[in-house]
């Protein structure tokens, strides 16, 4: 099976081709256009902007994604616009059996953007299409790399395949954890589409608040690999014995709930630094006290979630789990509590952890195989849960 996927929910434009065979996922394409650059003096995501950059990179990202090079669609002298010259690759290209695109969560002007096209080509192409979450999306993102136990062949035998694979695996239970500039929340995930939320942040995402403190620092956007590189000085300073000056509180770590809240520890970064005249010289040692702040709140949260539910597998997913620290100390975590937990650790590969349409056709194919849409039915929605 071959799934174009499209994601347009924020700042980043991508398109990717993904072949589904014999339970192998095959990643083709993978084309993201990013818009840091455009967002990096504003320090966060102007909508207004996002949106008018997506329509401007959208039908090249796709274009990419298919294989085809810009000039032999938008080029020459040719009247046609630019969708209907896509539809017309429809002939030369290798067969698309299904479009994912996401619908939400998300701005709403970016998501129009990649909907109104996904629908387009859909109808233009005559093909099958399935709304995406967002969320779904960046948990699938694990699955890729793994191998599958069916295949999409009988329409009326894949929820039994699905139940099949499940059982094979034996990897549910899950607790996931999906951390990004937006999300913070703790999912059980009971099976395969099967989910209920046990926690999320009452205020700031981590990587909100990882933004908004790297900009109180004079640091580039985004903030949270700006703070993980200057909190990496530390790291080797503390090899020589160095002590940290800077401490901040790890807000509702004993809240006992699966709940979290960054704005307070925002705030107290905010405090500090106007109370200490030479904050500038420690910038190394806020970020990491920073940085390690969060992550011993949600490794802590996620852990005792997995415990209490007796999960077999333990789930990372979004943007901020491309955080070396974060990765490196749940891996150490997990050895070290290992023989009360028993559970697995999935982490997709950096590349995957922060928005991409490879992880949208992914958790597009799980839920085609659940249930199948048509075009006219796909809207956005901005504040869409799982």
């Amino acid at each position: 099976m071959l799934i174009l996927g499209i994601e347009s929910s924020c700042d980043e434009t991508a398109a990717a081709l993904v072949e589904i065979k014999k339970g192998k996922i095959k990643i083709i394409s993978n084309v993201i256009s990013s818009q840091i650059k455009i967002h990096q003096k504003y320090g966060g995501v102007v909508p207004e902007m996002a949106a008018r950059a997506h329509l401007e990179n959208i039908l090249p990202v796709i274009t990419k994604a298919l294989g085809k090079k810009e000039k032999s669609i938008f080029g020459g002298s040719t009247s046609k616009c630019g969708v209907c010259q896509l539809a017309d690759l429809r002939k030369k290209e290798k067969k698309i059996d299904l479009i994912a695109v996401t619908v939400g969560p998300g701005l709403i002007t970016s998501l129009l953007v990649g909907i109104e096209t996904a629908k387009v080509l859909a109808y233009l192409w005559n093909k099958p299409i399935i709304g995406v979450n967002h969320l779904e999306g960046h948990i699938y993102a694990n699955f890729i790399g793994k191998i599958f136990n069916f295949q999409f062949s009988i329409f009326k035998q894949i929820q039994n395949s699905i139940r099949q694979l499940a059982d094979k695996c034996q990897m549910f239970p899950a607790i996931c954890l999906i951390v990004s500039g937006g999300h913070t929340e703790l999912i059980l995930m009971k099976d395969h589409l099967k989910y209920k939320k046990i926690g999320q942040t009452k205020d700031d995402a981590a990587g909100e608040a990882f933004d908004k403190v790297a900009k109180m620092l004079n640091l580039n956007y985004p903030g949270g690999p700006a703070i993980a590189e200057a909190a990496m000085k530390i790291k080797k300073l503390q090899a020589t014995s160095y002590k940290l000056q800077a401490n901040f509180p790890r807000p509702m770590i004993n809240s006992g709930d699966y709940d979290f809240s960054f704005s307070g520890l925002k705030t107290a970064v905010l405090y500090q630094l106007k109370k200490d005249k030479d904050w500038q010289k420690k910038i190394p040692e806020y970020c990491y006290e920073f940085q390690q702040a969060i992550i011993d709140v949600l490794i802590f949260k996620t852990l005792k979630a997995a415990k209490e539910y007796k999960v077999k597998t333990i789930i990372l997913s979004g943007g901020v789990a491309a955080n070396n620290e974060l990765r490196k100390q749940f891996n150490h975590q997990l050895q070290v509590t290992s023989y009360k937990l028993q559970a697995n650790f999935l982490v997709p590969s950096k590349n995957l952890c922060t928005d991409n349409a490879v992880m949208i056709t992914v958790a597009g194919y799980f839920n085609f195989c659940k249930k199948g849409e048509k075009w006219q039915k796909l809207k956005p929605d901005s504040n869409l849960e799982l």
